[in-house]
């Protein structure tokens, strides 16, 4: 009778151990606190603060044509001018505008919805990473004007990184090709995300097989084949060259970033090469000295993965990545596409704000503290260590943190002038030294358990 009562019994302490578990921590119990606390604030926002038109009309224009049976995208045009997203967007639009009636008061709140689902979505890779203290977790619901960017002017790029971030917290839970998948529905919304792609690819050789591999970028190519199917057959050509268009150049007035820079050297060629080479560059560097420096560089590492992948092409001692070295790769990965951008608008600053407090935080900043400690205070007794890391900690948080309102302050002057890019610029450049110079984790992967699946979602 003991037994069978005592097995009653345990199905009641499941509740009351996630809700114990959920309390006990306090980055979950702030995270839903945060995620609260910015709704209201979006629900505000929607109610008082006046709608900005910007690029509304246009994408409800472009919608209207694929809508009325036109596939070719010579003839997809809004007031803003023609159509130059994958064909992801027209999708997403469609539906937006199906739900909303084309009318803004309502895809304002499902923009603000939207915003809800994408702050709960990085709140969890930053739970899942365990890299910034709780308190530092409100930053990600502070910046006004990704708010702006979400609920006040309606842009596309709030659906692309939604679905980045939530591709990001699929590779999270090792489930790669669900995450392939999400980013190539990312991609087909705006194409800025393939930013991601180098470290992407690099993280996916660390942590699948070579057959895998291939499977998940041929998954990832279908997915992008059958939502641009219809264009394909119409003009691929045009769906092509303008989708996909890498060459495109960005009006220098609303430039945020190079404003400093005379017009005619911004729009030049040369210019472009010289970043795309800056951008090849710190990509080999980082993937060299830093993202492979447990496996002994770059050129090492790849060896040995083919190596191994012509050997056995189904090898199941692939170990696992910890989800540190997952989220530093991707994010240090697309801030340095930022950094080399020779344009970045203002909707821009969605592509990385979000991953700013990450990337700051892992910097720490370690000269900046010897400087404003002298030797002699870090010399002490051994009594005192644990005062002088909390001195260090709550150093290098207050770094960061200056920079990060040094950052929010440079995309909220309007228009942007020759100061504001020259600090931005500044502080990019200060913030990538930082990621150079902090110290890399002893190993990028998991201790190995006896029992493990590399690749779920197979």
């Amino acid at each position: 009778m003991a037994t069978k009562s005592s097995r009653k019994l345990k199905p009641s302490r499941k509740p009351d151990y996630w809700g114990a578990k959920i309390m006990k921590n306090p980055k979950v119990a702030f995270s839903l606190a945060v995620v609260f606390a910015d709704a209201l604030l979006v629900g505000l926002i929607i109610a008082y603060v006046p709608y900005t038109k910007i690029d509304w009309d246009a994408y409800m224009s472009q919608v209207t044509g694929f809508l009325e049976g036109e596939r070719d995208y010579r003839n997809l045009r809004g007031d803003t001018g023609p159509l130059v997203y994958p064909a992801g967007f027209l999708y997403v639009y469609s539906a937006i505008q199906y739900v909303t009636g084309g009318w803004v008061a309502p895809a304002q709140i499902l923009f603000g919805v939207l915003y809800i689902i994408n702050l709960c979505i990085i709140l969890f890779i930053y739970v899942k990473t365990d890299v910034l203290p709780w308190w530092a977790l409100v930053l990600l619901s502070l910046s006004k004007r990704v708010h702006s960017i979400f609920v006040l002017r309606l842009f596309n790029d709030c659906f692309a990184i939604t679905f980045l971030h939530a591709s990001l917290a699929s590779l999270l839970c090792e489930n790669w090709y669900l995450g392939l998948i999400l980013f190539s529905l990312a991609v087909s919304v705006k194409m800025n995300v393939l930013l991601y792609a180098p470290s992407l690819l690099l993280l996916m050789l660390k942590a699948m097989s070579i057959r895998g591999v291939i499977s998940a970028l041929a998954g990832a190519a279908l997915v992008q084949i059958l939502l641009g199917f219809p264009f394909l057959l119409s003009n691929p050509i045009a769906y092509i060259s303008r989708a996909f268009n890498l060459g495109r150049v960005f009006i220098h007035f609303w430039s945020v970033n190079f404003k400093f820079v005379p017009e005619p050297v911004f729009i030049s060629k040369q210019f472009a090469i010289t970043l795309l080479v800056a951008h090849l560059g710190l990509l080999i560097a980082f993937a060299h000295y830093r993202w492979c420096k447990h496996e002994g560089g770059l050129l090492k590492f790849l060896h040995s993965r083919v190596a191994s992948g012509l050997l056995s092409p189904n090898s199941s001692s692939l170990k696992i990545l910890k989800e540190e070295h997952i989220v530093t790769t991707m994010f240090v990965g697309n801030f340095i596409g930022i950094v080399c951008a020779r344009s970045l608008h203002y909707q821009f600053y969605s592509w990385y704000f979000y991953s700013l407090p990450y990337l700051l935080w892992r910097t720490r900043f370690p000269i900046l503290f010897r400087l404003a400690f002298p030797n002699s205070l870090l010399n002490k007794s051994n009594s005192s260590n644990k005062k002088k890391k909390f001195t260090f900690v709550g150093c290098c948080g207050f770094c960061s943190l200056m920079m990060f309102i040094g950052v929010e302050l440079c995309w909220n002057v309007y228009p942007s002038n020759v100061y504001s890019s020259v600090l931005l610029l500044c502080l990019h450049l200060l913030l990538l030294w930082g990621l150079w110079s902090a110290p890399p984790p002893e190993s990028p992967y998991k201790p190995q358990k006896t029992t493990s699946t590399v690749e779920k979602g197979k």
